[in-house]
């Protein structure tokens, strides 16, 4: 049984760390604000930015001779999956949920006979997929010197990744990250941006009117698609900035108050080893004295 000091010690001690999450806590709070805004401002521009391709793509003048980052490389023998995860921990399920269903897909590629590639951007992803995936990954990122990360970061990994398309390292692109839908709830997604889904827009109206370009249809597309690519991506940052804070402040929340209720245990058993200590002192110095 530990002593009075030693039960003194970690009451202490669990205070300590139960004022580190609150104060986490709060800070998860404050940036969640902001994460969540920029996240839901990003969704109509990358949603349009779909819907004006997919447009384009109907109206295309040859679909024989369209760019190869819409109908992509005509196979599908290797698979390259982006993954985002975060550079920091304490935030609950956030970077194990995307690395779960990603080593789903994984495993599916590679029991269906497939190459897989990986590139793994932030630290953590990196840490849960190298120990089983290690051999599959081809490129690192990490962003831990950013305290935010900018649209330049999102076109950063879309040019390595077309860079590795024009050099036919790949047919397929999935990308994988958190979707944010509120503090509790965050959604893995798993979004094919190389070739571009047919069936990735929800608005069948505005896909259905007809417009007329200039320049040529095929002529947008090719500068078009790359930023597409980006776009995608740096909305993949946004819905996982907010999904961390999110998830953080979640995480912190309940490790504030399971650090209360294992202070108050902690108080009860020094309470009752302090009373022990104190009835058997008593019990000492009664016998004492009637020994005399």
């Amino acid at each position: 049984m530990p002593s009075l000091d030693d039960l003194k010690k970690r009451i202490k001690s669990v205070k300590s760390t139960q004022k580190i999450t609150k104060a986490m806590k709060m800070v998860a709070a404050a940036k969640l604000r902001k994460a969540q805004e920029n996240a839901e401002r990003g969704r109509p521009y990358s949603q349009k930015m779909q819907n004006i391709i997919l447009n384009l793509t109907k109206s295309a003048n040859n679909s024989d001779n369209s760019p190869k980052l819409l109908i992509g490389s005509g196979k599908d023998k290797i698979h390259l999956c982006v993954v985002l995860t975060a550079d920091r921990g304490l935030c609950g399920g956030f970077n194990s949920n995307i690395c779960k269903l990603a080593k789903s897909n994984f495993k599916k590629i590679i029991t269906e006979g497939k190459v897989l590639k990986i590139i793994t951007v932030g630290s953590k992803g990196l840490d849960q997929i190298k120990r089983e995936y290690g051999k599959y990954i081809v490129k690192k990122f990490s962003f831990k010197d950013k305290k935010e990360i900018s649209f330049n970061e999102a076109e950063m990994i879309g040019k390595e990744i077309v860079d590795q398309f024009n050099k036919n390292e790949f047919d397929k692109c999935i990308l994988f990250y958190n979707n944010f839908k509120n503090v509790i709830t965050q959604i893995p997604q798993a979004q094919q941006i190389i070739p571009v889904e047919k069936n990735s827009t929800n608005s069948d109206t505005e896909n259905s009117l007809t417009y007329e370009f200039e320049p040529d249809e095929d002529e947008i597309l090719e500068d078009l698609l790359p930023k597409n690519i980006s776009t995608q991506i740096f909305k993949a940052f946004l819905e996982n900035a907010a999904s961390e804070q999110g998830s953080r402040m979640t995480a912190m929340d309940n490790a504030t108050r399971n650090a209360g209720d294992l202070v108050d245990k902690l108080t009860i058993n020094y309470n009752r080893s302090r009373q022990a200590s104190i009835t058997k002192e008593l019990i000492e110095i009664i016998s004492g004295a009637e020994s005399l």
